[in-house]
């Protein structure tokens, strides 16, 4: 059974929105996605899923606070404790069952309320071994960004070079927070942070909020609909201990392209995907997955990056919206974005950042510090 996604909705991204609660940045992301598959939430979905963590949501049991602003009173409604891209493999699969025709996924960020939002991240942290140290919970990101440019052979240059095209790139996208005319000079003279990360590597919090209808074959074709179908979808953990897991690597990353192109029968991603997604959220991992996930040789990102290859203009665009570091991060909805980015270029309607001509787009992501989780989804258009 094929599954598309037929319905897109996205709040802009803001690094604060006092004059929105999260409540409200629900609601406006789900009125966006229903009236563009032209659907009643009460009458025509089957299921709906919320992609959260009840620590950046500051109470316990979220989903009981969901049903509300997505029309779900009363309906079926689960959470997936994950990325917005888990999220979507979880109605990819319910809809496969033939069980229902129409899900609903949402993920959001409110990341401006959370007061303590470091010590969150540090709570993840094993609290046998890890968080006794007392170490700022990117320390870790900084010792697995240098293990990477060491084993790749990356030039640190390379670092600014993602930086400096994704904030330029995030210029062209009305909905990104921190699009900035940053060049390669000013992203590598940034103050230092956690060597080699330096400020602008790591991409800051935004308010946000995501969702998308996705519905089978059948569906689609009541509602008139023009699907970006999703041709494959995988997603994979890596060891969670830092003491236990390879930092050189995505293998999270490399685990769940394999499931994603095994099931699109994607043999040769380098050459038949157009574009893609994936998560940025410190400027080496764009280059890290782009290697896990075959869309780039080992060691051979980050040159490419330097030479221009992942500009929007480029032989092979990366992240034409901006990504996290232009975009801004919203956690669990992360993932999330990626796809929906994926589905306005594959549908034409990325205004300014448009991709030419693609056919063929590839969302990936990962589930932030201190995690080895991530997923990817291979979508496309036409038969």
């Amino acid at each position: 059974m094929r599954v598309g996604i037929i319905g897109v909705g996205m709040t802009a991204f803001r690094p604060s929105t006092p004059e929105y609660s999260w409540k409200e940045l629900m609601y406006e992301a789900a009125s966006r996605a229903y009236a563009d598959a032209e659907i009643h939430p009460r009458t025509d979905v089957d299921s709906f899923i919320t992609c959260a963590e009840d620590y950046y949501e500051g109470f316990g049991i979220f989903d009981e606070f969901v049903p509300d602003q997505l029309g779900a009173a009363l309906r079926p409604t689960c959470t997936v404790s994950g990325d917005g891209l888990q999220g979507l493999a979880t109605a990819y699969m319910q809809i496969q069952t033939g069980l229902l025709d129409v899900a609903v996924v949402e993920a959001h960020s409110k990341a401006s309320d959370i007061v303590s939002l470091e010590g969150i991240i540090e709570q993840g942290l094993d609290p046998v071994w890890n968080r006794p140290l007392a170490a700022h919970p990117y320390v870790f990101a900084a010792l697995e960004a240098n293990a990477y440019l060491r084993k790749s052979r990356t030039s640190v240059k390379a670092l600014a070079s993602v930086v400096a095209q994704n904030r330029r790139n995030a210029l062209l996208n009305p909905l990104a927070a921190y699009g900035a005319a940053v060049d390669e000079a000013q992203a590598a003279s940034s103050p230092e942070r956690f060597s080699p990360l330096r400020q602008l590597d790591i991409s800051e919090p935004a308010d946000a909020a995501v969702v998308l209808v996705v519905a089978s074959e059948r569906a689609a074709r009541k509602f008139h609909a023009n699907p970006v179908w999703i041709r494959g979808i995988g997603w994979a953990s890596d060891s969670p201990t830092f003491e236990t897991r390879q930092f050189a690597g995505a293998w999270y990353a490399e685990l769940a392209a394999r499931m994603a192109y095994q099931q699109a029968k994607v043999r040769r991603p380098a050459t038949e995907v157009d574009f893609a997604e994936v998560d940025d959220r410190f400027s080496y991992k764009e280059l890290q997955h782009l290697e896990a996930i075959g869309l780039a040789k080992p060691g051979e990102a980050g040159r490419r990056s330097l030479a221009g290859d992942y500009a929007l203009d480029g032989k092979f665009p990366v992240n034409p919206s901006g990504g996290s570091l232009g975009c801004g991060n919203v956690f669990e909805a992360t993932g999330l974005h990626r796809a929906a980015e994926v589905v306005l270029q594959l549908r034409g309607e990325a205004g300014r950042h448009q991709v030419d001509g693609a056919k063929l787009g590839l969302a990936q992501s990962w589930r932030f510090v201190p995690s080895a989780t991530g997923a990817v989804a291979v979508l496309g258009v036409g038969q």
